[in-house]
């Protein structure tokens, strides 16, 4: 049994001399900075990806590992997509960067003034979907499921408006 399966773990106390307020930073692009130096090794970055997590009692995102947990500084969102595929049926899954998968919510698709496109996705942790950016691979990865005149995401034959981020 690890610490985290406690149910009082995310309200025990930092260490001793330590705080649950990190100087750990996820940036826009989905990378982890420490006193703003990038997290350089993919191993470390992949395992960051996968404690993220949210706290049950005021959905800040934290990272978690079930031995200890503390909040980070998030630019834009917590999460992000990966990589998009399609299932045995042909419908688009959106795999994250925590390895988590689920089927795309396609009528959550927006984009933002910069044409980076977001969905909303229901990530380890979170008690409510939450927005999730695409990045760059997997927003090209899209494609397939894109019709224009208007621009639209079309899934099984049904067409889902793109929304506007603001």
């Amino acid at each position: 049994m690890k610490p985290g399966d406690h149910p009082e773990f995310f309200r025990f106390p930092a260490p001793p001399g330590f705080s649950r307020e990190s100087r750990i930073q996820l940036n826009r692009f989905g990378e982890f900075l420490h006193e703003g130096e990038k997290v350089e090794r993919p191993s470390l970055a992949r395992a960051m990806h996968s404690w993220l997590s949210y706290h049950p009692d005021d959905g800040r995102p934290i990272l978690e590992n079930g031995y200890d947990w503390c909040y980070l500084q998030v630019e834009d969102t917590a999460q992000f997509v990966a990589a998009i595929h399609a299932d045995g049926a042909g419908a688009p899954r959106v795999r994250l960067s925590s390895g988590h998968e689920e089927p795309l919510r396609a009528e959550t698709l927006q984009v933002d003034e910069e044409g980076v496109a977001y969905v909303e996705v229901l990530p380890r942790g979170a008690s409510r979907p939450v927005l999730a950016r695409f990045l760059r691979e997997a927003q090209s990865a899209l494609e397939p499921w894109l019709a224009d005149e208007p621009l639209r995401l079309v899934v099984d034959g049904r067409a889902f408006a793109i929304g506007t981020r603001t």
